[in-house]
């Protein structure tokens, strides 16, 4: 007879995902949805990162090498265009400075490299910009989900202990739903986490090192350009 109750109560209990989603409290669907919006939110911007930060130290290295090859005048842009290419518009930032100085007839050593170590810094500091954008949604999605999976969790158990109150019973058919709710919520909130969390510290990485790149070659180029504006050179 226990046997025959027990596999009452596990087919009456058996459902799958779709089944528990649906069937889930508006609060915990609520937290569901929101979890699931978060992964693909963050799994987007994974996937755009990858290329973007990618692309842009291949082509900052590609341009570096270029520049020491003597090959630079191949990246430069057409009248009206923009450098796809962060180090090509560090180069441009430093030459205009030159042509400035030039232009004016300026013979102030000093100040050309202030001005072109400072157009240098900004032009590192837009470029990292703007390829980190989006990276800060991955923080916050690997540090607000599991607390958001937790609420659910919370929640979940809460009805729980209300449907053992209600009911008088502790069965698992009345405490079955609840306690998967908040579990599939706890486990939710970690799948929506884990990833942005371990994405956001390896674009990290990669875009610290590609600001130390755009920095180095920075000064590279304040080396050259104080030593021609020593020179006299044209």
């Amino acid at each position: 007879m226990e046997s025959q109750a027990l596999g009452e109560v596990s087919s009456e209990g058996s459902f799958s995902m779709m089944e528990l989603l649906m069937g889930a409290d508006p609060i915990v669907q609520a937290v569901l949805v929101a979890l699931v919006i978060a992964s693909i939110w963050s799994w987007a911007v994974v996937a755009e990162k990858f290329f973007a930060v990618g692309g842009a130290r291949k082509k900052a290295k590609e341009f570096e090498e270029a520049f020491w090859n003597g090959r630079a005048d191949e990246y430069e842009p057409r009248p009206g265009q923009t450098a796809d290419n962060a180090g090509a518009r560090l180069f441009a930032s430093i030459s205009r400075e030159w042509r400035d100085a030039k232009t004016t007839g300026s013979s102030d050593h000093a100040a050309l490299i202030g001005r072109a170590e400072r157009s240098l810094r900004a032009t590192v500091d837009r470029e990292v910009a703007r390829v980190s954008n989006g990276v800060g949604a991955l923080a916050t999605i690997g540090s607000a989900s599991p607390f958001i999976g937790l609420f659910g969790t919370v929640w979940g158990i809460m009805r729980a202990f209300i449907n053992i109150s209600a009911q008088e019973d502790t069965s698992l058919a009345v405490v079955g739903g609840p306690i998967a709710e908040a579990l599939f919520a706890t486990g939710l909130g970690l799948v929506a986490a884990i990833p942005a969390v371990i994405f956001y510290n390896k674009f990290s990485g990669d875009l610290n090192r590609y600001a130390d790149r755009l920095d180095a070659f920075s000064q590279d180029l304040l080396v050259r350009l104080s030593r021609r504006a020593s020179d006299g050179g044209s």
